[in-house]
């Protein structure tokens, strides 16, 4: 240990270099200390004495032995708060004795720089995040949104969702975590899509048309698949809720939400619809009979038309992989055309046109999945004559 004399000398030297080994030994010795509390108070008044020294390095050299300490004195980390830059900012960043109530006054008028370090501290309520994200820089606010460990809250979520869906960037980074509300993150997934359908890349490379079908079966899967997701996470019922409250759940939603095996979601929206427990819904569309399944189509307000084309859907799906099989999806969607066109003598109903145009744009994007997993399978196989010719090993050209 240092002599008491030895101490004096260093904290009254000429030279900075030493006062600063002798402010940093005081803040060791503070925060080790045990003993009478007549030392301990010694030591907080050599502390408070080094705060007045007139050269940066010994001030610094006094925060850099407190700064990670949770026992460091708050009246001393306050004032170095309120030092130079480059204490400050240390003290910003890594002094876990600072609370919200310290920080988020200063959040409101700090620097850049300064914002920086109170983003990078190991932990943050959303209090303090929101905060930080309302000064409105965007390198900060993306900074905080690629952090994992900080939860952000819904509130605060989707609010970011709701005023920055068009940057891009926070928009990738919001959908990137897997705490984004599910509204939030259907309303992403929307502004993506107007994004595409007015890139001029995208618009030159697909015909209107088709780009409008393809767009919107994108949508139609996204809304069914992050309700899957819901479904599967929690109960579910404020996302259908919503859904269908601003009338986005229709026939076409109900079909497709069955052909992509997202019978989670599909099952909670007939459960919200006829408001009936979700488990005694799924029950009925697992083992339910075809009587059963129609009485709860009519407890949701359905057609009769829509009614009976969704129970034939329910039928099929019990024995087909509608999830991952895009060749028995195929098959399910061509039956189901074929009934209605048979059924009905090639003239559709004008309360089944929308469940019949969806059916058709389905047979075609299945037809070609389908397709593409037969010729896969087919070259795969196939030896002899029939075999595909071989593909020639590419050269590997050096980096430019």
């Amino acid at each position: 240990m240092v002599a008491y004399q030895e101490f004096v000398s260093l904290s009254r030297s000429l030279d900075s270099e030493e006062r600063g080994s002798a402010a940093h030994l005081s803040a060791i010795a503070y925060l080790n200390h045990v003993g009478p509390a007549d030392e301990q108070a010694a030591l907080y008044a050599a502390l408070i004495g080094f705060l007045d020294d007139p050269s940066v390095k010994v001030r610094a050299a006094l925060a850099y032995g407190l700064l990670h300490s949770s026992e460091a004195p708050r009246p001393i980390m306050l004032a170095l708060l309120h030092d130079s830059a480059v204490i400050a900012r240390a003290v910003l960043q890594y002094s876990p004795v600072l609370i919200d109530a310290d920080l988020i006054g200063l959040v409101k008028t700090l620097d850049l720089p300064m914002l920086v370090a109170v983003a990078q501290r190991t932990t943050m309520s959303p209090r303090l995040a929101a905060a930080i994200m309302a000064r409105g820089h965007d390198a900060v606010t993306l900074r905080l949104l690629r952090r994992r460990d900080i939860a952000l809250g819904d509130a605060l979520l989707s609010d970011l969702a709701a005023t920055r869906a068009d940057h891009a960037e926070i928009r990738g980074a919001l959908l990137a975590r897997t705490d984004l509300p599910a509204a939030a993150r259907l309303l992403l997934v929307h502004k993506v899509g107007e994004v595409l359908r007015g890139a001029r890349i995208v618009k030159g490379a697909v015909a209107e048309d088709r780009l409008n079908r393809i767009l919107r079966d994108c949508g139609d899967t996204a809304l069914s698949a992050i309700g899957e997701r819901e479904a599967l996470r929690t109960a579910g019922a404020g996302y259908v809720s919503e859904l269908i409250g601003t009338d986005r759940v229709n026939t076409r939603i109900l079909l497709h939400a069955v052909v992509t095996g997202h019978v989670m979601f599909f099952a909670a929206c007939l459960a919200e619809l006829a408001q009936a427990p979700r488990d005694k819904v799924f029950g009925l569309l697992e083992n339910g009979s075809r009587a059963a399944l129609n009485a709860l189509l009519v407890r949701c307000g359905l057609g009769e038309g829509v009614r009976n084309l969704l129970a034939r859907l329910v039928l099929h799906a019990r024995t087909s992989d509608l999830a991952d099989d895009a060749a028995a999806r195929h098959y399910v969607v061509t039956a189901l055309t074929e009934e209605l066109i048979a059924e009905h003598g090639g003239v559709i109903p004008e309360d089944l046109e929308e469940a019949f145009a969806y059916l058709s744009e389905q047979n075609i994007l299945l037809a070609r999945k389908a397709a593409r997993g037969v010729m896969a399978a087919f070259a795969g196989e196939a030896s002899g004559a029939m075999a595909l010719p071989g593909m020639e090993p590419r050269l590997a050209l050096p980096a430019a």
